[in-house]
């Protein structure tokens, strides 16, 4: 056997010191001087000491200054009155380098007898640094996870195997409206409405006996509870931890009210999108028909002059074209295809102008009040329909208020950013002016706000509402680049604000010029285009009434052909939208690249903005609107005769 380990048959020293210089721990002998006997490897590795420059000297090296004076203390007290307070397993103390840096460390110290003379003290030093790393990293991370979990936008909620909740984070007090005080210790069912509740506690047992992970997973949606009692939708991510052997569930929560309310707001948009463009198509073709039924019973009742009977029965017919008419330009007001005029206009005068045409219009029992801000701006819109908004609102607002009432019209100025988003998506950030018309009336349930602004729906009884009233105010507020909000709840009334643009910079007002009165007839020399041959038919007979010499075709080819065969034409009279291949607006181009000088005027059941922004059309064209009766086409011809159409 080799010099170094003992065999067996070496004594229990060397064995002894085998150990000692082979253990992973430092250790230490001291007299009861404190001086140093024994300085094994270990202990030279965790003090950077070599053992021959320990060794006689006193342990007080191996100590930081604040550790020294104790440590005498303690031996005095050895000594004289025999006080073991060095003696002990598993005391956490600092040790001190060599180079001066520190590091925490577990000592046990015990005590030998000596056969002769003072015992040996016997220490067994530990290092701690490791552990104290991995702990300090622990609590970090730790203090990290706690910032996280306390400074998250979503809930955090964290319970246990028996429901219990052991964290609620500060965003689940927002959401849930209780404090964690409130809720630490108690099952999760009270953050739960029926039927989720009930069924809570067996997801739990069943997981936990089977395995069936019906409660874990990522992004279920489910409802919650406040401590108010209302509910709210919200996305579910649950996890599994373990802590101590048994399971800890882990949940993530995210409020999904706005983007609920956001995409209610997107359905309802495109449900309004998709009515609105029907509706639209629908008006055009009532345009149609009507303006052969009212251009036509206006030319029977011309005619049946000295016939009284017959002559009241063609104004009758005039009459009722007339109101679906009206009925057609609300659909048109609706689909935002309505011909608008907006100016500079300011709301606050509008609306105290109006308070004399309400008072006559409303009951007695309806008392009327008006406000505007004194710094009110003005807003670019159309006034005559802006009159037409208010004063259906109010209408609206008198059949809410059977037993009487107030009735309050506001004007005010408004500013959106983007942040505002959220609220009002329909509205694009900027300066608005808001018309605020709010009765203290009956007031709405859920289920008929939802589609009040619906055309053609209506809660009131047959025959006393079209149910065009609001969707009119909303078409002509989007076609005013502005928007529309209703507020209501039974029994509390009713408030519906208009948010229209505002007039940044004003501008000095221009006095509109008086028409000056023109002929109504003439010889000129007309072509008319339409594809409908009852309108073509009654254009016809118009103008011929009117003293024109009129000429016809089914569509733009057919124009073109006569155009080109017959070149002193006066006004191309055409309908802008029409099958072929060739539109009125194209066919207008055509032909006046052939005849600089020919006059055109374009006609539609469509407004002008929408045939504008399909391409149909440029701004500024002259447009008569279909339905139309005698004098109108008779002033416009006119006008069309004077005016170039620009090309």
């Amino acid at each position: 056997m080799e010099d170094g380990i003992a065999g067996p048959d070496r004594s229990n020293s060397d064995w002894l010191r085998a150990v000692v210089d082979t253990a992973v721990d430092g250790v230490i002998l001291i007299d009861a001087r404190g001086r140093v006997l024994m300085f094994n490897p270990a202990c030279e590795k965790l003090f950077g000491y070599p053992a021959s420059e320990v060794i006689g000297e006193n342990v007080k090296v191996l100590m930081p200054p604040s550790y020294r004076d104790a440590h005498d203390g303690y031996l005095h007290n050895y000594h004289s009155s025999g006080v073991r307070q060095i003696i002990g397993i598993g005391r956490e103390v600092v040790g001190r380098r060599k180079d001066g840096s520190t590091f925490l460390m577990h000592l046990s110290v015990g005590e030998t007898a000596q056969a002769v003379g003072e015992p040996i003290f016997v220490g067994i030093i530990h290092d701690l640094t490791e552990r104290e790393r991995v702990e300090r990293e622990l609590r970090e991370s730790a203090a990290r996870l706690r910032a996280v979990v306390d400074t998250a936008v979503d809930g955090v909620i964290l319970i246990d195997s028996d429901g219990n909740i052991l964290k609620f984070n500060p965003a689940c007090e927002r959401l849930f409206k209780y404090r964690d005080d409130e809720v630490l210790g108690q099952n999760v069912r009270m953050l739960m409405p029926e039927p989720y509740r009930s069924g809570h506690d067996g997801y739990i047992r069943n997981f936990l006996a089977t395995g069936e992970k019906k409660i874990i997973g990522i992004g279920r949606e489910v409802i919650g509870q406040r401590k108010d009692g209302s509910t709210f939708p919200m996305d579910l991510s649950v996890g599994e931890a373990k802590q101590d052997g048994s399971s800890i569930f882990v949940g993530m929560i995210h409020d999904l009210t706005d983007r609920k309310r956001t995409e209610a707001q997107l359905m309802q948009a495109q449900k309004m999108e998709a009515v609105g463009q029907l509706s639209g198509g629908i008006a055009h073709d009532f345009n149609n028909l009507l303006t052969v039924i009212v251009g036509n019973a206006e030319h029977l009742a011309e005619q049946l002059v000295s016939r009284g009977d017959l002559k009241r029965l063609a104004d009758d017919i005039c009459s009722a074209g007339e109101r679906g008419a009206e009925l057609t330009q609300r659909l048109l007001a609706f689909s935002r295809k309505q011909l608008l005029r907006p100016v500079e206009t300011e709301c606050d005068k509008l609306i105290e102008s109006m308070y004399k045409l309400l008072r006559r219009t409303l009951r007695e029992d309806i008392e009327i009040s008006t406000l505007s801000d004194p710094a009110l701006r003005h807003a670019f819109a159309d006034p005559v329909q802006l009159e037409s908004a208010i004063l259906n609102l109010a209408l609206n607002a008198q059949d809410a208020m059977a037993s009487g009432g107030r009735l309050t019209i506001s004007a005010a100025n408004a500013s959106l950013d983007t942040g505002d988003h959220n609220v009002h998506p329909e509205v694009g950030p900027g300066e608005y002016v808001v018309i605020a018309v709010t009765d203290t009336g009956s007031g709405m349930p859920k289920r008929v706000l939802e589609r009040a602004f619906e055309p053609f729906f209506t809660t009131k009884e047959v025959g006393k509402g079209s149910g065009l009233g609001l969707s009119m105010v909303y078409g002509f507020a989007k076609q005013s680049n502005g928007h529309v909000t209703i507020y209501s709840e039974p029994g509390l009334g009713t408030t519906v604000r208009i948010y229209l643009p505002a007039v940044m910079t004003k501008t000095q007002s221009v006095p509109l010029a008086i028409e000056k009165e023109m002929a109504q007839s003439g010889s000129e020399i007309v072509l008319v285009v339409e594809d409908d041959p009852f309108v073509r038919s009654y254009a016809v007979m118009s103008l011929e009434s009117l003293g024109y010499r009129v000429i016809s075709a089914i569509d733009g080819r057919e124009a073109l052909q006569m155009l080109a065969a017959a070149p002193h034409v006066d006004l191309l009279f055409t309908d802008v939208v029409m099958p072929g291949g060739v539109n009125g607006w194209e066919l207008a181009g055509l032909a006046r690249k052939a005849n600089p000088e020919l006059r055109v005027l374009l006609t539609s059941g469509y407004a002008l903005e929408t045939l504008a922004a399909n391409g149909h059309v440029r701004q500024g064209a002259l447009i008569l609107e279909k339905p139309y009766r005698k004098a109108e086409l008779a002033r416009l011809v006119r006008e069309a005769l004077g005016v170039p159409t620009p090309v």
